[in-house]
């Protein structure tokens, strides 16, 4: 079971769901005895639990009994009724929305059409539910003809509820964090949420007037016989006039008031009773209906299709949902599901181990012989691996190391690797360099299909050439060697005589990170993507090894240039070395020349001889100050590229 729990947005929500659950507990109990119909308990009900303090806070200031007897007069504000007509709305329409996005989003059907689901679900929902069938006492009449009266004010309040939800979720669910489009997601929740609160707010205006208007009822009051209402005192000057007509908020009177039997239940409904109220003729004009029906399908539109100009609408939770984006990623409505599974995170949650700052990568592949043939085994997973003491990066590695294990092989021997896939993803190993058969050579689609999730592939063949090489995927490159696939191959000479002798020798791999929020997401030479930590052999300084050297030893250092994207000029203090071999390929010795700096690009590798001439800690790091910083500070004179020869 994946934890929820992965952003601190995430541990935010669990205590927002929480409060909701507690607030919702609290109308449900409290509404139980407040004086009013059963389905506007329910609609606050529902709507406390959409928005958790706000709908709670809602109810108190604008439902909640005062005072045994006064709900009549502490409801009667017009801004109350628009509340309370706004509630049932948002609790019918709202519902129906819900619902419908966690069934399109488990269907995978693309974001338009989901939001075009939605909006009928919560339309159906609303007239032909909430308020046709829960209202039909209290309407009086048949069925459909509450269906008929009831048509027009609810479409003009789901068009203005819509029209601020469409918005917030396409945004939200499509933004940086597409768990949002995933109904199992804390923050699925949280986005329907805020969803319902921006729907509420552009609903509020419409639900005012047309409470004003006679469309549609607002707060009411049910009470058994017996409880008077708490009188005001514009009623009880009413009282001493010569009859008592029923007074509604704006001043008009009602020419008769009937009295229920005592063991009825009499509805009284502030402005007006809920019987009139739904029956009598509507103050508002069919141009004002019609103008208001215009407008809301106007701002509906609006809020449906704008988001289309900037995000793309045509992707489903299926091609997306889950993803993390890198928090300064630029996506535009032409970003693909391809695109977006590229830049998107290393799931935390699927990590299966974790290692210290002290545990190394590139360590020697042990091999087992098999009729004459070396076999190893690479197994691809991930892991989070410190680069920093405080820092660990999730990554995907061979055999659970960074660099993955060092394939150490001699000139004439004949090897068989088998590769398994303990990714969520396919890959494949190319054996960047080596003369092999093309079956072997690892690009996916074309040699060979991707290793898929839980599979396996033989890579075998004979090594003919000697040097310094290595292995990486060639399946999406661009974001599993940035996550961490890569490995040294060094291949002895068959005749001794022909290796360039050094002392001593350090294989140097380099690599980019891009490490935000705690996430871990692949550094690309792109805006958005750009790295901010560096590392050696899986380390950045001051953690990266310290080679230790005699005065006048030699050093062959074999730079890697396992880094993805960018290009390392990598020197060394102290003199200049000799570059004695490239890609692989011994120079003839005519050939070789001093330098102290080599420009590192992907996928080169150079061989060079480096003389301890004086004593003392010479650097040997990349000469891109930015590279030798950890997320642009330096500790303890620098960061990244950066490593100490130390020369006694």
């Amino acid at each position: 079971m994946h934890s929820l729990l992965l952003l601190p947005i995430d541990y935010f929500l669990a205590a927002w769901f929480a409060l909701t659950a507690a607030c919702t507990l609290y109308v449900a109990i409290d509404g139980y005895k407040n004086p009013e119909p059963v389905v506007m308990k329910w609609g606050f009900i529902l709507v406390t639990l959409y928005t958790g303090p706000f709908g709670l806070l809602l109810y108190v200031i604008a439902d909640k009994e005062p005072r045994p007897g006064a709900h009549e007069q502490f409801v009667r504000p017009q801004w109350k009724q628009g509340v309370g007509s706004t509630i049932h709305c948002v609790a019918g329409d709202a519902t129906g929305i819900i619902l419908a996005a966690v069934i399109v989003a488990w269907m995978g059907l693309p974001m338009w059409l989901d939001l075009i689901v939605e909006y009928l679900a919560g339309f159906a929902f609303g007239l032909f539910i909430f308020q046709s069938l829960f209202m039909k006492e209290m309407m009086g009449g048949s069925y459909w003809e509450n269906v008929r009266r009831s048509f027009f004010p609810e479409f003009i309040s789901m068009n203005f509820m819509m029209a601020g939800m469409a918005p917030v979720m396409s945004f939200l669910m499509m933004g940086h964090d597409m768990r949002a489009m995933v109904p199992t997601e804390l923050i699925f929740w949280g986005v329907m949420s805020l969803g319902v609160m921006a729907g509420f707010a552009t609903a509020y205006p419409s639900n005012v007037w047309m409470v004003a208007q006679g469309l549609k009822h607002g707060l009411m009051t049910e009470r058994k016989v017996g409880i008077q209402p708490e009188k005001s005192e514009s009623a009880e000057s009413t009282e001493r006039g010569a009859h008592h007509p029923h007074h509604d908020h704006n001043g008009h009177a009602d020419a008769t008031e009937e009295t229920a039997p005592s063991d009825a239940i009499a509805s009284h409904a502030v402005g007006h009773a809920a019987s009139m109220h739904m029956h009598a003729t509507p103050e508002a004009t069919s141009a004002q209906i019609a103008a208001f029906s215009l407008t809301s399908l106007v701002l509906l539109a609006t809020g449906m299709l704008a988001p289309a100009n900037w995000v793309n609408m045509g992707l489903s939770a299926h091609e997306v949902g889950g993803l993390i984006m890198p928090p300064g990623m630029l996506m535009f409505r032409d970003t693909t599901a391809e695109a977006m599974r590229e830049m998107s995170f290393a799931d935390s949650r699927l990590v299966r181990a974790r290692f210290p700052i002290d545990v190394r990568g590139d360590r020697e592949l042990p091999f087992t012989m098999d009729d004459g043939v070396k076999v190893f085994e690479l197994t691809a997973s991930v892991i989070r691996w410190s680069i920093l003491p405080d820092v660990a990066v999730d990554a995907y590695a061979y055999n659970q190391q960074i660099p993955g294990p060092r394939i150490h092989i001699r000139e004439g021997d004949r090897v068989r690797i088998r590769v398994r896939n303990d990714l969520p993803e396919g890959t494949t190993v190319h054996w960047h360099g080596l003369i092999l058969p093309n079956a072997m050579d690892g690009p996916s689609e074309i040699t060979q299909p991707p290793i898929p999730p839980g599979g396996y592939f033989d890579y075998a063949f004979t090594a003919h050439q000697h040097g310094t090489y290595f292995y990486h995927p060639h399946a999406e490159p661009d974001r599993s060697q940035a996550l961490g696939l890569y490995g040294a191959l060094i291949i002895d000479p068959a005749t001794p005589a022909k290796e360039v002798p050094a002392d001593q020798e350090y294989v140097m791999q380099l690599q980019e990170w891009l490490w935000r929020e705690g996430l871990t997401f692949p550094a690309m030479p792109m805006d958005g993507m750009q790295p901010n930590y560096f590392t050696i052999n899986g380390k950045s300084f001051p953690s990266t090894d310290t080679i230790r050297m005699k005065l006048g030893e030699t050093l062959k250092v074999r730079f890697v240039g396992t880094n993805n994207g960018f290009i390392h000029p990598m020197h060394i203090h102290g003199g200049p070395f000799e570059v004695v071999a490239r890609d692989g390929e011994t120079l003839a010795e005519s050939a070789r020349y001093l330098a102290d700096t080599v420009n590192v690009g992907p996928g080169q590798r150079y061989d060079v001889i480096w003389t301890a001439r004086r004593r003392g800690k010479w650097l040997i790091h990349c000469h891109i100050p930015h590279h030798t910083s950890n997320d642009n500070t330096e500790t303890k004179g620098g960061g990244g590229l950066m490593a100490i020869i130390e020369v006694e």
